[in-house]
């Protein structure tokens, strides 16, 4: 008998809204993935930073960019950005911004990280 697991992210029990993010999360076989949107002027340190309250985004993320533009600054000052089609390991201890007028838009392969400092 086969062994698979298949859940929409569209039917998602655990959904995030913020005035300038959204992001809908499912389980699949113990892994957290998520769908996420960025809306133009979404800043992590003025969007999430407050909830959080930590200086740094303290959650890593291995995610793939569907659409937007997104530039990222690490606590050791090294910044870059990313794009569509790009996948990216973004360590603990970073910030980060859209760029532009597009929402980025992506999938975050370890949202547990990112959905317990949410829950913070």
């Amino acid at each position: 008998m086969a062994n698979y697991e298949v859940k929409n992210v569209a039917d998602s029990k655990e959904t995030r809204e913020m005035p300038r993010a959204k992001l809908q999360s499912v389980d699949v076989r113990g892994a957290k993935v998520a769908h996420f949107v960025l809306k133009p002027g979404w800043k992590w340190s003025t969007d999430i930073k407050p909830m959080v309250k930590t200086e740094w985004c303290e959650a890593p993320h291995l995610q793939y960019q569907i659409s937007g533009r997104m530039h990222v600054k690490l606590r050791d000052g090294t910044e870059f950005d990313v794009g569509p089609g790009d996948v990216s390991s973004i360590p603990a201890g970073h910030d980060a911004w859209v760029v532009g007028d597009e929402p980025v838009i992506g999938i975050e392969m370890t949202a547990t990280g990112v959905n317990r400092e949410l829950s913070k």
